[in-house]
């Protein structure tokens, strides 16, 4: 990555959410607190997935893949947020901010496939139960996982390089807690036209195809249980499916709206508290969604705890 001939900012100002001192400490303590609560929930499910032989099926290999996933983005955004809530200079390197975005593009695009290989995967264990076996073996949800970090990273690569290849000199403040794409093309001297067009390329390729796999597949789903399954087995089958509803509409939605907008909504207030949604709120929720709640997690947690009271 090469850095514009012209460019005369060597760091960004994070300007972050303008709060009064005395509520800039309590929303620093919520927010760690959130922070804390979203790390131990996902670490849980990676060290349960790893510790229960009776959760190792491919539904629970990709949940714990997810939450690795969901514990690098905490890392990526949520101490330079926290940092920055009691520090009067709320400043990043020019490098850093671009380290700080390709991580955060490498994760987000690999979580929305990730999420389309888990729609993927409850259609063939709804909609072809005799062949799931066959259909999603493990040398498959390994390819399926490592494809994923491969198209993050592809697209993390492009989009920073073509990004911190502008000229900063209009200004060094970022309307955001963290670096954004929307925010710095705001920043840009340059003609940023053509970033614009492959931003909403890769918008589309990242977010919007998995979430069209995602509708198709979960509308299979729903004809089939409906078709097919008793009304005992409908009440699980559509909890599972509603808890991935969930997780992809928070992820999908706010990812939609904030990157195939036009340029004139970029970089606006409204960017902050759609970012608060994906960013804080979404990694606390996804593992109460998803596993917390959980018939099979909670079974092989009480397991576990049985274990260990025969073993003292």
């Amino acid at each position: 990555m090469e850095r514009g001939n012209n460019t005369q900012i060597h760091d960004f100002i994070l300007v972050g959410f303008s709060i009064n001192p005395p509520f800039q400490y309590i929303v620093f303590v919520i927010f760690l607190l959130i922070f804390m609560i979203s790390l131990l929930s996902h670490m849980f499910i990676i060290l349960i997935y790893i510790f229960s032989p009776s959760l190792h099926t491919p539904m629970y290999f990709f949940l714990a893949n997810f939450s690795f996933m969901e514990i690098c983005y905490l890392f990526t955004l949520s101490p330079q947020m926290l940092i920055n809530l009691l520090s009067e200079h709320k400043t990043i390197t020019f490098y850093g901010c671009a380290m700080q975005m390709n991580c955060f593009l490498l994760l987000g695009s690999a979580e929305c496939y990730l999420l389309a290989t888990m729609a993927y995967d409850r259609y063939n264990a709804i909609c072809h139960p005799l062949l799931y076996n066959t259909i999603i073996r493990d040398i498959v949800c390994i390819r399926l996982v490592i494809a994923s970090w491969i198209i993050g990273t592809t697209v993390a690569l492009l989009e920073t390089n073509l990004i911190f290849s502008l000229q900063f000199c209009r200004s060094n403040r970022i309307n955001n807690f963290y670096c954004d794409i929307s925010p710095l093309l705001n920043l840009a001297c340059n003609n940023t036209e053509i970033n614009e067009i492959i931003l909403r390329v890769i918008t589309i390729i990242v977010v919007v195809i998995p979430f069209i796999l995602i509708v198709i597949s979960y509308t299979k789903i729903i004809w089939t249980i409906l078709k097919h399954y008793s009304a005992g087995t409908r009440k699980k089958a559509f909890s599972t499916c509603t808890s991935h509803l969930i997780v992809v509409s928070m992820s999908y939605g706010s990812g939609t709206i904030m990157y195939l907008r036009p340029k004139s909504r970029y970089g606006t207030d409204e960017d902050k508290y759609f970012s608060i949604l994906y960013v804080v709120i979404a990694p606390l929720m996804g593992p109460f969604i998803y596993s917390l709640r959980n018939n099979d997690v909670i079974n092989a947690v009480k397991k576990i705890i049985a274990e260990i009271k025969t073993e003292h």
